[in-house]
């Protein structure tokens, strides 16, 4: 006899509502108030979502969601930021562990979860299917993203699903989608999500979606779904709590570190998804004041990043203490986050760590967070041996004769001139890179001629996209970060991948002022010396 599931439509709410509710369900399925659980969920009005461990203001442009009236909130599970437009389906599994089939690792829990729903597109005439770690697609186009947490003995799994799909809305309320394209080896939003009205070539009514979920679900998990409604027990909790979950105390959840005078940042991207490590550092000491650790990974069970972040508080910025830490933690917990291993964690950390270290070369505690390492053995390039500066054609002037080839006039109109006399002082040949291949090639005559290194200028979204294939190339490097909008704001990536972005950005020129400084003053201290003993 099949086992009976309710299930649930709760209809188009606001965010708050939506994430209360699903702090309410999962609480209620803990307790054991309710029964197993499907349900659907629309938002109205849109809505963007971070994941339970991400920093509102890294992932969301707040002023434009602001302007265009879109709700902001905080999912209860982990993940990456998402936009749910009024179109956009949420689908969700509330049920007790033992209702589950039997899995081995997390990733074979999501393929189990996502069946109903691969079987609902399918039944629609969409050809759908699991594609790890926990993505559902159509010929290689994401259509429903999903992620989950627990409970006691209660778990909830959440899906989203694309109807329709307002692309440019999207690109432009969340800042995460562009620096997740190299991983699906796509080259624009458009080729690596698609949606039930473009697979179909017509519009598809939410009750049509609907009754092919039902179905999908009880074919999947060979049970009976019976319609239903919230509970009492659900409705009271839900008016409980329902306050705390429009708050900024939940939306922003604190996931910031004090501001102290010696905050350092460090982001690096893995397969499970992008870490960023903000550490609050006591100087005179040597010691890890607070931890916070964000990112779009999923972690299991939900609280062990805090517990981690709690374990490595009041720790000696000492290496061998960092690993010990990080190591044991995991080792003594089951823990799990796919796609991301303990020495991942210890490496960003690390990271983070040495940006103090920065200060040296004449840099402000702020400043070091503008500048990115590339190999371990980046600073060596502030020893004196540096040779090149590597400087973006879009810096330059739109209108320039020199925009598209090497060379400056060095008019004062642009940073770019000011990086080139500053290059001359310094002793570094500056060049101009053109397009990712030119930058390739660069780093490949480099390293056949042995260079010592190198000063760069880049946005930070180019640095996490291709941060692993600079480091591959094996010339050591420190990038520095530039202002203005770039081609990753812009949504321009691809225009500006080719060479072709025309729109100007400036060099952070302060900070390269400093390093270059630095370095020329290391350069004659070493000419002095080598001098003096002839």
């Amino acid at each position: 006899m099949k086992s009976k599931w309710r299930f649930l439509d709760t209809g188009p709410r606001t965010a708050a509502e939506n994430m209360a509710l699903d702090d309410v369900i999962l609480e209620c399925k803990a307790r054991n108030l309710i029964p197993d659980t499907i349900r659907l969920l629309r938002f109205k009005p849109p809505a963007v979502l971070v994941g339970y461990h991400q920093n509102v203001e890294h992932e969301i442009r707040l002023d434009y969601v602001k302007e265009k009236g879109i709700d902001v909130n905080r999912r209860i599970t982990g993940g990456g930021a998402i936009y749910f437009d009024e179109t956009s389906i949420g689908w969700e599994i509330i049920a007790s562990k033992s209702s589950i089939p039997p899995y081995d690792s997390i990733e074979e829990l999501f393929e189990i979860m996502c069946r109903g729903v691969v079987k609902a597109l399918r039944n629609l005439g969409v050809n759908a299917s699991f594609r790890p770690k926990n993505d559902i697609e159509v010929n290689g186009r994401k259509i429903s993203g999903t992620g989950g947490t627990e409970r006691e003995n209660a778990i909830l799994f959440q899906g989203t699903l694309l109807v329709d799909f307002d692309v440019e809305t999207m690109i432009k309320a969340l800042r995460i989608p562009i620096v997740k394209l190299k991983d699906k080896e796509l080259n624009s939003v458009k080729e690596r999500v698609t949606c039930l009205k473009w697979e179909l070539n017509r519009d598809v009514t939410y009750e049509e979606i609907k009754n092919a979920i039902k179905a999908g679900f009880e074919e999947a998990f060979e049970i009976e779904l019976e319609d239903g409604n919230l509970t009492f027990h659900e409705e009271k909790f839900l008016r409980e709590r329902l306050q705390y979950f429009r708050s900024d105390e939940w939306i922003f959840l604190d996931r910031r570190v004090p501001g102290e005078p010696a905050l350092v940042h460090a982001i690096t991207k893995k397969p499970g998804g992008i870490i960023r490590v903000s550490l609050a550092l006591d100087r005179e000491v040597g010691l890890i004041k607070s931890v916070l650790i964000t990112g779009d990974f999923f972690v299991f069970p939900p609280r062990a990043i805090y517990d981690l972040e709690a374990r490595l508080k009041f720790t000696p910025c000492d290496e061998k203490e960092i690993k010990k830490i990080v190591y044991d933690f995991f080792r003594e917990n089951d823990i799990q986050v796919p796609g991301i291993s303990p020495e991942d964690f210890v490496e960003i950390i690390l990271e983070a760590v040495d940006k103090l270290s920065y200060e040296q070369f004449g840099l402000k505690s702020d400043e070091v967070n503008h500048i990115y390492p590339i190999t371990r053995r980046a600073k060596e390039v502030m020893l004196g041996k540096c040779e090149y500066l590597l400087l973006p054609y879009c810096a330059k002037l739109v209108t320039c004769e020199y925009r598209k080839k090497e060379g400056c006039l060095k008019c004062g109109l642009c940073s770019i001139g000011e990086a080139y006399i500053l290059a001359e002082k310094a002793g570094l040949k500056p060049i101009t890179i053109q397009n990712f291949e030119h930058l390739m090639s660069t780093l490949k005559m480099m390293k056949e001629h042995g260079s010592g290194g190198f000063i760069g200028c880049c946005c930070e979204a180019f640095y996490q996209k291709h941060r692993d294939e600079l480091e591959e190339m094996g010339v050591p490097g420190l990038i520095i970060d530039i202002d203005d909008r770039t081609c990753y704001d812009l949504g321009k990536q691809k225009e500006a991948y080719r060479g072709d972005f025309e729109t100007q950005t400036r060099l952070k020129i302060n900070i390269l002022s400093k390093l270059l400084t630095y370095l020329q003053k290391k350069r004659e201290e070493a000419y002095r010396c080598e001098h003096s003993t002839l």
